[in-house]
């Protein structure tokens, strides 16, 4: 019986491996928004000399943006990997980013959360910048509840739920953080 344990805990265990290619997926994920940034590039710089204030913006915001999301993808491979399949032997490599081991599952969320949130402040400042473009090229009377107005209104929304979340995580794991000290400093008394 002990042996059927055993091979199952290994199994169990191992199966952590099954993990690996979601991380190679984020990384092909990486080289798409690669190209998705080299795309923006491409068509933004030819336009520079004849685009407004509003559009050259509006490039360098999605540029942003893109970039953002590239770094919340590696935040996540990076963390991910090390903390739920295997430790990343760098060997002391001098590039070896300093967050890089020391993110647990508590701090890979709100990394997460922080990067959405800013992903979505990216977003709605793009919508204002291109109400403001919608509003300049629109008709005599913009509608008083227009589509871009709701939009942004969506996007206001939306971002104000991100923030909220994102602050809860963080005083859930401020909680969790000072009951689990407290419980460690209660067994170190007795």
């Amino acid at each position: 019986m002990k042996a059927i344990e055993h091979l199952l805990e290994v199994l169990i265990f191992n199966s952590r491996w099954l993990l690996a290619p979601f991380y190679l997926g984020l990384v092909v994920g990486i080289v798409l928004l690669l190209v998705k940034f080299g795309q923006e590039l491409i068509h933004a710089i030819p336009n520079i000399f004849v685009a407004s204030e509003s559009e050259v913006v509006l490039a360098v915001l999605a540029l942003v943006d893109l970039s953002l999301v590239a770094n919340l993808l590696l935040i996540v491979i990076f963390s991910g990997y090390e903390n739920f399949v295997s430790k990343i032997n760098t060997k002391g490599h001098e590039d070896r980013p300093e967050w890089m081991g020391q993110v647990d599952f508590a701090g890979l969320k709100i990394k997460v959360i922080a990067s959405i949130v800013a992903i979505s402040a990216i977003e709605l400042l793009k919508g204002f910048v291109n109400l403001g473009v919608l509003l300049k090229s629109g008709g005599d009377t913009p509608a008083i509840w227009s589509e871009a107005d709701q939009a942004i209104a969506w996007k206001v929304g939306i971002h104000v739920v991100l923030v909220i979340s994102g602050v809860l995580f963080a005083y859930m794991d401020s909680i969790s953080e000072r009951t689990h000290a407290l419980k460690h400093k209660g067994h170190t008394e007795h």
